[in-house]
C-alpha cells in the first residue's frame, strides 16, 4: 500500500503482513456434523475420541462466545491453545 505523508512531502510504501492466528479447542467425544450449526465459522475434525474446532482468532469475543456455547451445551473441553503455541 502506498499512502501520501502531507507532513513530509512525500509518499511512504507500507507493506502489510498479516498472520492469521489460529486457536484450537479440544473438546472430549465425538460430535457429529449437525453441531456445525452451533458453531458456525468453526471448522470441525477429529482425533479419535476428541472433538477438534478450529477458530479464527481475529475477534477475541467470537473465540469468548465459542467457549460459552461449549460450557452452555455442558461438553467437556480439554484444552485451548493458538497454533503459533504448536509451531
Amino acid at each position: 500500500m502506498i499512502f501520501f505523508c502531507p507532513f513530509l512531502s512525500y509518499f511512504v510504501e507500507v507493506k502489510m503482513i498479516i498472520m492469521e492466528e489460529k486457536i484450537i479447542i479440544k473438546i472430549k467425544g465425538h460430535l457429529n456434523e449437525n453441531w456445525k450449526d452451533w458453531f458456525d465459522g468453526v471448522e470441525i475434525s477429529y482425533e479419535g475420541n476428541i472433538t477438534v474446532l478450529i477458530c479464527d482468532n481475529n475477534d477475541p469475543a467470537y473465540i469468548h462466545g465459542v467457549l460459552n456455547q461449549i460450557r452452555d451445551l455442558n461438553l467437556k473441553l480439554i484444552s485451548v491453545i493458538s497454533d503459533k503455541e504448536i509451531k
